[in-house]
């Protein structure tokens, strides 16, 4: 590989004074380069909200960390604003946080590096500055998250629009998770100039993802919903479309992965009102996704069933478990926001549907009541998951970048 000396600056949530799995892709980034660096420099910024404010610093060489440190006094000033304002959301001196990390991290230790990717524009634009310094050679914006109207408050978002726009005039390249972020950003002002920097850089699964039981192992009627349980992604949408279901097969079940103490109230509230308790099962939130597709591999088909809320970034972002559930031959039901939808129809491996309990439903029951074609889904499902490997996803990436350098 080309790069060997690599800064990856990102951001995680904190918990127990530990980084939690659910990360600003650490994992898939750390397996995929630490084989193939001389020195690797990961910066992770905890989230507003952790119970971690300042920085860590990691330097690994020759796939083994040989230095952990947290950020030093260049940002440790900012302890007490930080502790403060340490409540879910994004935050202004946090933002200052993440810049004066980033310099730190490289400038403090007086290595150069030939490649510097950061995800989320501050640190992509703390990349540019240190380009300018020498630093760095070539900077990438990772870009997970995106929407033209995230922010409710109208001043926050313009400068949201204003710091995506002019990291991307500055840095080398782009990657985006989902092809439908560039017309995004053009259609919200973005000079269509610099199309030519993206680099379409999707999700993507470990190899030991691609984890899938025999047809006849599989729980018969079964349902599986994962992740996030915010209203957004729908799965009260999940819980009211077994309402149809259990008419249709008394023995159906959703089987619901994911945590949060306010969502589970209401989850748990609206399977009580619609008299589903036998049809409905929480598991509660599963960190490992190694262990989370061992365990969604024994049912049958996947719901990504997300609203439909205008400025939502689920239009425009890449979803995850949708790539989850493929890889282990689930068939998947899904609803007209996620632009991996489009995929799956030309995948012929799930169906797309209105953000409705009853479409969801009338979807379910037609994959349960004909055998060809869920079968055929699920061939199609792990053929496209095979495909979609984490390592062949950067090493793409890399050689794009490689191709237009």
């Amino acid at each position: 590989m080309k790069y060997k000396f690599v800064v990856f600056a990102t951001f995680s949530p904190w918990e127990n004074g530990a980084r939690m799995p659910t990360n600003g892709m650490i994992e898939p980034m750390l397996k995929f380069f630490l084989p193939k660096t001389k020195r690797f420099v990961l910066v992770d910024e905890p989230h507003p909200g952790s119970d971690k404010v300042i920085p860590v610093i990691e330097i690994y060489s020759n796939e083994k960390l040989v230095k952990k440190t947290d950020s030093s006094l260049l940002v440790s000033w900012l302890y007490p604003f930080l502790t403060m304002q340490n409540t879910v959301g994004t935050r202004i001196p946090f933002k200052i946080r993440d810049f004066l990390a980033v310099i730190d991290a490289v400038i403090s230790k007086k290595h150069k590096y030939e490649l510097f990717i950061g995800l989320e524009s501050i640190n992509a634009l703390a990349g540019v500055l240190l380009r300018k310094l020498g630093f760095v050679k070539t900077v990438v914006y990772y870009v997970s998250d995106y929407s033209p109207s995230r922010y409710k408050s109208g001043w926050f978002n313009k400068l949201y629009l204003f710091l995506d726009r002019f990291a991307i005039a500055n840095v080398d390249f782009l990657w985006d998770v989902s092809t439908a972020m560039m017309p995004a950003r053009i259609k919200a002002g973005l000079n269509p100039k610099y199309v030519s920097k993206v680099i379409h850089v999707p999700n993507a699964m470990y190899p030991e993802q691609i984890n899938y039981l025999p047809f006849e192992k599989t729980e018969e009627h079964s349902l599986i919903f994962a992740g996030t349980l915010g209203p957004e992604n729908g799965p009260d949408i999940a819980i009211e479309a077994m309402k149809y279901i259990s008419q249709k097969y008394s023995r159906a079940k959703l089987h619901i992965y994911g945590g949060g103490k306010n969502d589970l109230k209401r989850l748990n509230k609206l399977t009580e009102k619609l008299k589903l308790q036998k049809h409905v099962v929480f598991h509660g939130f599963v960190t490992d996704q190694i262990k989370l597709s061992n365990e969604i591999r024994k049912y049958r088909i996947g719901l990504a069933t997300y609203k439909a809320i205008p400025g939502s970034p689920r239009w425009w972002a890449d979803a995850t478990k949708i790539r989850l559930y493929l890889a282990v031959g689930l068939p998947t039901i899904t609803t007209q926001v996620p632009p991996l939808g489009k995929e799956l129809i030309e995948a012929n491996a799930g169906i797309v549907t209105k953000d409705n309990a009853k479409e969801t439903a009338e979807a379910a029951i037609k994959l349960f009541k004909n055998p060809t074609l869920y079968k055929t889904m699920r061939t199609n499902a792990i053929k496209k998951a095979k495909n979609n490997l984490w390592e062949n996803t950067y090493s793409n990436a890399l050689t794009n970048m490689i191709k237009q350098d």
